[in-house]
């Protein structure tokens, strides 16, 4: 229970997240379940609140398919994912634009330079579809072609 405590008084932590940290301390079989049972039951461990959390931290700085991963890799329920992910995409060309404003002072001016941007915001887990928008919306706000 202290170790559980311990984890979940840093950041907000999945069940299955717990339960695979915490794995290699259990001392007796089911122990560790009835330990994060209690810890559901007072709301400790709150799928809502990860969920949450996860995209305060990470949706000014990453894309909607990198944080889906993250998402997924946390083991939470596939319903909350895709919620979470639908909230997402309505901002991902917002959140594009402003990740690679404050990346780069202007569009680029060259193929070469373009498919370092075009890079950059796809690592981060933006789509094709909305790096292609960022990236045409800037050259015709700077007059390029």
């Amino acid at each position: 229970m202290g170790r559980a405590l311990r984890l979940l008084s840093s950041r907000e932590h999945s069940r299955a997240e717990l339960e695979a940290k915490l794995q290699p301390f259990e001392e007796t079989p089911g122990a560790l379940a009835a330990v994060l049972d209690k810890l559901v039951e007072k709301d400790f461990i709150n799928e809502g609140r990860v969920v949450a959390s996860i995209l305060h931290r990470r949706a000014p700085k990453l894309g909607t398919s990198r944080i889906q991963h993250e998402l997924k890799s946390k083991g939470l329920a596939p319903q909350a994912v895709a919620d979470a992910v639908a909230e997402l995409r309505a901002t991902e060309l917002e959140r594009a634009r402003s990740v690679w404003q404050r990346k780069y002072d202007g569009p680029p001016t060259s193929p070469a330079e373009r498919a370092k941007h075009y890079r950059f915001l796809a690592t981060r887990g933006f789509s094709g579809e909305v790096v292609a928008k960022v990236l045409g919306d800037a050259q015709d706000a700077w007059g390029h072609e």
